[in-house]
């Protein structure tokens, strides 16, 4: 199987929440293409109770099996990474995962302490992308399975007296 690996850069954004029991939300904000010349862990940026911060790098993998998932998510209209959050013992945020499978993305929101974006593709991500599915792509034709017919030599499975599966009980199931 055929894997093609990328780095990408994560923003995140950290604001402050006026809530008694939690002082700050993180989300993902952004995904760049390639690695900016930034320390990961680095505040970027800030206006009133919002900060930015560059989490550090993370790998995207597309895999050949795939290659229909990845189709799915570049002709859907609004072509998306999954990108995860979570916080660590430290209270540190990190990136948990990222992805360009739909699917995969969906799953990430199944850990529900993580905070999951689906963030706007970047176009030089979705060219390499669409570069891979060009290059891996195998169609599957689709083969409706027929159901097995009910063998009429077959024997019967035998029910005790009183089961109420057997025949001629006068009783219901």
């Amino acid at each position: 199987m055929a894997v093609r690996h990328l780095s990408v850069g994560i923003v995140a954004v950290k604001r402050k929440l006026n809530n008694p029991w939690v002082d700050f939300e993180w989300l993902p904000e952004a995904v760049l293409p390639g690695l900016p010349a930034v320390e990961p862990r680095s505040l970027i940026g800030a206006e009133g109770s919002v900060e930015r911060w560059y989490l550090g790098e993370a790998e995207l993998a597309f895999h050949s099996g795939e290659t229909s998932h990845y189709r799915d998510n570049l002709v859907s209209g609004r072509p998306a990474v999954w990108v995860a959050l979570r916080e660590s013992h430290e209270g540190a945020w990190h990136v948990a995962g990222v992805t360009v499978d739909p699917y995969e993305g969906e799953s990430f929101v199944d850990v529900i302490t993580d905070k999951v974006e689906a963030l706007p593709m970047p176009h030089e991500i979705a060219v390499e992308l669409q570069a891979f599915i060009d290059a891996h792509h195998v169609e599957q034709p689709f083969h409706k399975r027929k159901r097995d017919r009910k063998d009429p030599d077959a024997e019967q499975p035998e029910y005790g007296i009183g089961h109420p599966l057997r025949q001629g009980t006068g009783r219901r199931p």
